[in-house]
């Protein structure tokens, strides 16, 4: 008799939202741009195959530069004239800012409040003026012009090193990507994490294995986002894991933060955040410094 009360109860449900589909549909029909037929409650996913860029050019061959498509219960707009693509990111730059909310980023970006993951408004564009002023001015960059120059030496001796006793084949990127990273954590925190020549061997190891689990976390999309009905009956996806990967990152950057905030001096962006954080200590928060940090990790290692 449960069983039976069950599956009534999620056929009913089924029905109403198939009907709430039909009806949004028929509502949005006129000021949508065209569209291929979708099926209920997964929309447009089962057209969606690799590579997604021939599936998005073979619609917009078929429904014009402009298609719209339902992913689940969530509505995309995609865009394949460069003309258009263009329109939206200057006329239209404010209406298209803002960035959907998902489950997962919620423990990885301090409750969507960094830079990356923040609407559009007051908080979004202090954060810009922030990094804009603070830490990416042509001042600010020019103050670590010694780091620069002392990557560049490193990666200079690292090449000598590996073809000193002749010809030997190089991989150059994975020692660019070292040089990058390391000159941006040395201007946001004056430590080295990546390549050779490691002060601190197990930290540099911790936070790369952090900021690799963090970006892997932000690839990978959660199904109940896209299918809320899923969180009715207690699917987490990878919410548990992007709750423990926020969590370890979270305490990695306060040590950081502490240990700054300890010394006293030094010329890294943490120090400069912290001097802010004496005269506007409401806004200069704990949470806003290490949004910042994490970033500028991210960006460089995704």
């Amino acid at each position: 008799m449960e069983n039976l009360l069950l599956h009534s109860l999620v056929f009913i449900f089924i029905i109403t939202l198939t009907i709430k589909f039909l009806l949004e549909r028929r509502k949005q029909e006129r000021k949508l741009p065209p569209s291929p037929p979708a099926i209920p409650i997964i929309g447009h996913l089962h057209l969606l195959k690799q590579p997604l860029h021939r599936t998005f050019h073979s619609l917009s061959q078929k429904y014009g530069p402009i298609v719209s498509v339902k992913l689940g219960s969530r509505l995309a707009i995609v865009v394949s004239s460069p003309s258009l693509v263009e329109e939206c990111f200057t006329k239209n730059d404010i209406v298209f800012a803002n960035r959907p909310f998902f489950s997962n980023s919620r423990y990885l970006t301090y409750n969507h409040s960094t830079m990356g993951a923040a609407p559009y408004g007051d908080h979004w564009r202090n954060l810009r003026r922030i990094g804009s002023i603070e830490i990416f001015s042509p001042s600010r960059i020019n103050m670590f012009v010694d780091v620069r120059k002392d990557e560049v030496k490193r990666l200079v001796r690292r090449l000598y090193h590996v073809c000193n006793k002749g010809f030997a084949k190089v991989k150059l990127r994975p020692m660019f990507m070292d040089l990058s990273f390391n000159v941006i954590m040395r201007m946001v925190a004056g430590k080295r994490y990546y390549g050779e020549e490691l002060e601190q061997v197990e930290e540099g190891r911790r936070f790369r294995e952090i900021m690799t689990e963090f970006v892997q976390c932000t690839e990978v999309s959660d199904p109940a986002d896209i299918f809320p009905i899923l969180k009715v009956f207690g699917f987490k996806g990878a919410e548990e894991k992007c709750m423990r990967v926020g969590k370890r990152l979270d305490e990695f950057l306060q040590g950081l933060i502490d240990r700054h905030r300890s010394k006293k001096d030094g010329n890294t962006m943490i120090n400069r955040m912290l001097d802010l954080q004496q005269s506007q200590p409401e806004y200069y928060t704990e949470e806003i410094i290490k949004g910042l940090i994490q970033v500028n990790a991210s960006n460089r290692i995704g």
